[in-house]
């Protein structure tokens, strides 16, 4: 499942509404215009907390960090790159929550074995996954997106976002949108470009024009704010790009997968920065 996932997504932050991908593991490609992805390397479990007690592999390289576990109840998987790992708070946060998502997948594979034990039915072995990838490193800051996968033997498995913006000053995590003066006043000024790229995908994936219909969610203008925004860079100095992304179920049908877009930040969007924060961010050129 996680590999189904992972191919889903192509995260991307550059300028215009086209989706591409940033810097390592979404590096910007030469000329700064277009952006391909790329894979991290990984890391090996250096604390006894992480060392699996069933079959699971750790790969090491460039300070990256990936864990893989599988036994007869699950199959889990946690990664983040090398940028991360080089801070310790943050590399001490992500490892603390590598150690919270295993045993979460752990305790609810059991249940579901019991459950089906109990019913029956054939226990299908449960799937939890979590990748975090560079979208852009400042000085200043470091900005990573999320992709979490999830399978507990229904229909089908399912995923979504997260973000996670790292302050180096404050040594500290930060929610994107607080670095705004309010998420209404983003989602004011970037909800009618953001409804215009998705309404663009929906019909590519559609195969025919969007038409706004009360009696149709999968047809209306979504609050960007309501999903997962990321803060992205062109020129690695300041953030100039916003992006958002949108999990299945949320935009469209499950058929439909994910949606993501990717936003300049204008004049009026830097006019909305925290005084505080301002000097992070430039408008787009």
């Amino acid at each position: 499942m996680r590999h189904a996932v992972l191919s889903l997504i192509a995260l991307c932050l550059m300028v215009g509404c086209k989706q591409q991908a940033e810097q390592s593991p979404h590096t910007e490609a030469p000329g700064g215009s277009a952006l391909v992805p790329v894979q991290t390397p990984a890391l090996p479990s250096l604390s006894p907390a992480a060392t699996p007690s069933a079959a699971a592999s750790a790969v090491a390289a460039g300070g990256a960090r990936a864990v893989s576990e599988k036994t007869a109840n699950y199959l889990f998987d946690y990664g983040y790159p090398a940028q991360a790992a080089a801070i310790p708070k943050l590399r001490a946060e992500l490892e603390a929550d590598l150690v919270k998502q295993r045993a979460l997948i752990a305790q609810s594979a059991r249940e579901g074995k019991a459950e089906a034990r109990e019913s029956g039915i054939p226990f299908n072995p449960h799937d939890r996954s979590l990748t975090w990838q560079v979208v852009t490193d400042l000085p200043g800051w470091l900005s990573l997106s999320g992709t979490y996968g999830a399978y507990s033997g229904g229909a089908h498995p399912n995923h979504w976002f997260g973000a996670l913006l790292w302050d180096k000053a404050a040594a500290t995590r930060r929610k994107p949108t607080d670095l705004f003066t309010s998420e209404k006043a983003l989602s004011a000024l970037i909800r009618a470009d953001f409804c215009a790229e998705i309404d663009k995908q929906r019909a590519e994936k559609r195969g025919a024009p969007i038409v706004r219909d009360s009696d149709d969610g999968f047809s209306e203008c979504i609050d960007p704010v309501e999903h997962t925004i990321l803060l992205g860079s062109s020129n690695h100095q300041r953030f100039n790009r916003i992006g958002v992304l949108v999990a299945p179920y949320e935009a469209g049908p499950y058929v439909e997968g994910s949606y993501e877009v990717t936003l300049p930040v204008t004049a009026a969007v830097l006019a909305q920065v925290r005084p505080q924060f301002r000097s992070s961010f430039a408008a787009a050129r």
